[in-house]
Formats: C-alpha cells, sequence, structure tokens
C-alpha cells in the first residue's frame, strides 16, 4: 500500500509539473526577432528625427518660423522629446514639405507655410510639456 502511495505521489508530481515546464520552453518569438524589431524601431525615429532636422534646417522653413515669430532652436532642441505617433506623423510632414521644397518650388505656397507653422507650433508645445 505504501508503495502504491508514493507511485502515485509521483506520479501526479510529474503530471502537474510537466506541463509547468513545457510551456515555459516554448516561445512566440526568439530573441533575434525581437532584438530586430527593436533595432528597426529604433531606426525609424532616428530617420524620423533626421528628416524633422533637415526640415529645420532649410532657410525656407528659418524664414517663415522668424515671420512667425517661433524659435526654430526650440524646435530643433525639441525634436528629440517626440516619440511614437507624435514623431511619425511630423516626420511625415516634414518629408512632405521637404520633397516640395527639393521639388522646385522655389515659392512657397500657403498651405506649405501653414504646414510650416503647425509643424514648429506642434515640436514647441510637444517641447513645453
Amino acid at each position: 500500500m505504501q508503495m502504491f502511495r508514493r507511485i502515485l505521489g509521483l506520479t501526479l508530481a510529474v503530471m502537474l509539473c510537466a506541463p509547468a515546464a513545457w510551456a515555459q520552453q516554448t516561445h512566440v518569438i526568439n530573441t533575434s526577432m525581437l532584438d530586430q524589431a527593436v533595432q528597426q524601431r529604433v531606426a525609424q525615429d532616428q530617420a524620423d528625427r533626421e528628416a524633422i532636422g533637415s526640415f529645420l534646417q532649410n532657410p525656407a522653413v528659418k524664414s517663415v518660423a522668424a515671420k512667425a515669430g517661433l524659435s526654430v532652436e526650440k524646435a530643433a532642441a525639441a525634436v528629440s522629446t517626440l516619440q511614437g505617433d507624435q514623431l511619425r506623423q511630423a516626420a511625415s510632414q516634414a518629408r512632405s514639405v521637404n520633397q516640395d521644397l527639393a521639388g522646385g518650388a522655389s515659392n512657397i505656397v500657403i498651405s506649405t507655410t501653414t504646414v510650416i507653422i503647425v509643424l514648429l507650433v506642434i515640436i514647441l508645445i510637444v517641447a513645453l510639456r
């Protein structure tokens, strides 16, 4: 009878511990894929910040900012504080304006001027938080 209890106890212990041990060994994603995803996100964020930085260094943007009384230097300093959707949205708009200005649009139309001012205001608002 005592032998039966030991065997039963051992069997139950193995049956209870085995699923937990098996579950700990399976992973949905391996570490190299996770590292690659993180590196890709960091690279994208850096590219977005560089796009905003080149936007802020454009002479036409500096001119519009000066006329509107906004500080390009404060906006440039605030770029590092942008994250997530704010960063992606600002970078998208900055790339659009950069393409318009680089594509031969030597004169700035009112919509481009508005986008420039809106971007500068967004960057400054985020910096003041």
